[in-house]
């Protein structure tokens, strides 16, 4: 095929990876395709390892971030889709090794509109999952069993795994490709989650919701380690019977990052991160509701105020003193969120906070969906909860372009 796609890779102190990585395309897929790499403030030796690759491959593009603090691959990744020629990207992971045939599938699919994802073959660090294929090929690239991998992939055609029956499903998970018209007209990801966790669930979203179709090739492979980035800083290790476990070995940086992204993603878009087991992205209806709640305190502000697009209580030292403490967690202004002098949401909650039990608390987080689903105009009670509904128009199509980068 002509077309030719520039694989998109950030990297942050994951040099050994990145040069397996790196030599991975240029081995299987060849040199035709443009690789761009960013270094984010490593102090592993990457940027001098770029330098020094950009010397001999002309189709590489580099660029570095040079701190005082790492930018993460949320921002990098649309700053190498900016500086990329070609007129497909792919969001490629600097712990991911492409197998021979992974470009023609992807651009066999691709068009317009379509985004298009690689099947993962990973080793067992994560439960498997309908969308993926758990295979130990090796955990770090030092015990890498490449021949064992391609001999596997050479026999591709006589596999009968039953995963492997259809050529595609819907579905998106990274390597992904997208036109970069397409990716460009949305507004790349969302800085909200900088440095990194939930844009890529964000972004998902964003896809569906602007029309286009999300599709996994079964028949172009990548072989991934695994969140060899911050999640799992040290990489992965194997106990005296050989198995690996990765459970209680997140790293502190990683566990803050993606509760500060976790909560506003429920901000933006008041629900969990929700899909089916092929990856493909559920979107809930986005409503403008506000929570009023009677004898609010610390716990309950914090656990509801994601949640809602507006909180009435009582207690303004405590409000104060909450967005004093959060409001560096995010981009939303807390301030119109909380300190409202009208209740004017489209739907009203009223509550105590004294009564809320686990079950009612999720009773709330589900209540788009059963607005949804048999919502009208009007008040009615559900359980604790005195609702009012003025208006059921849905927001989130205001969601799909953004316009932080």
């Amino acid at each position: 095929m002509d077309k030719a796609i520039s694989f998109i890779q950030p990297s942050r102190n994951n040099l050994k990876y990145l040069k397996w990585s790196y030599e991975s395309i240029r081995k299987n897929l060849g040199y035709r395709h443009e690789i761009c790499m960013a270094d984010d403030f490593s102090d592993d030796g990457t940027w001098e390892w770029m330098k020094e690759i950009v010397k001999k491959d002309q189709n590489v593009k580099i660029h570095r971030n040079s701190g005082p603090t790492r930018l993460g691959h949320t921002i990098l990744y649309d700053t190498l889709v900016n500086m990329s020629t070609n007129d497909i990207v792919m969001i490629y992971h600097a712990d991911m090794y492409a197998l021979p045939g992974l470009d023609d599938e992807i651009l066999k699919h691709i068009k317009p509109g379509v985004v298009v994802s690689g099947t993962r073959i990973e080793p067992p660090l994560h439960p498997d999952g309908p969308e993926k294929l758990l295979i130990d090929f090796g955990i770090e690239p030092e015990e890498f069993k490449e021949d064992e991998l391609l001999s596997w992939y050479g026999t591709y055609p006589e596999l009968t795994h039953s995963k492997l029956e259809k050529e595609t499903t819907e579905g998106i998970f990274a390597p992904w490709a997208i036109y970069k018209k397409d990716f460009q007209s949305i507004g790349g990801h969302d800085d909200l989650y900088a440095p990194q966790s939930k844009e890529d669930s964000d972004i998902f979203n964003r896809f569906v919701l602007n029309g286009y179709k999300t599709i996994q090739t079964w028949r172009g492979f990548v072989y991934h380690m695994t969140c060899r980035g911050s999640r799992f800083a040290e990489g992965a290790k194997r106990n005296p019977e050989g198995e690996v476990a990765m459970i209680g070995r997140e790293t502190d940086e990683w566990l803050t990052q993606n509760e500060r992204s976790t909560r506003n993603f429920s901000r933006k878009w008041s629900s969990y991160c929700l899909h089916d087991d092929y990856l493909k992205p559920y979107i809930q209806p986005k409503y403008d509701i506000g929570y009023v709640v009677k004898n609010c305190d610390v716990n309950g502000l914090r656990g509801l105020e994601p949640w809602s697009d507006s909180m009435y209580i009582d207690d303004k030292e405590l409000v104060e003193q909450y967005i004093n403490e959060e409001q560096p967690q995010t981009k939303f202004d807390l301030k119109e969120r909380l300190l409202k002098s009208e209740v004017d949401n489209d739907i009203v909650v009223e509550f105590d906070l004294q009564r809320l039990t686990q079950n009612d608390y999720e009773m709330l987080i589900m209540l788009p969906e059963i607005i949804k689903d048999s919502g009208k105009i009007g008040e009615f009670t559900l359980g604790i909860f005195d609702i009012k509904i003025k208006s059921l128009q849905t927001y989130e199509k205001e969601l799909i372009k953004c316009d932080s980068n």
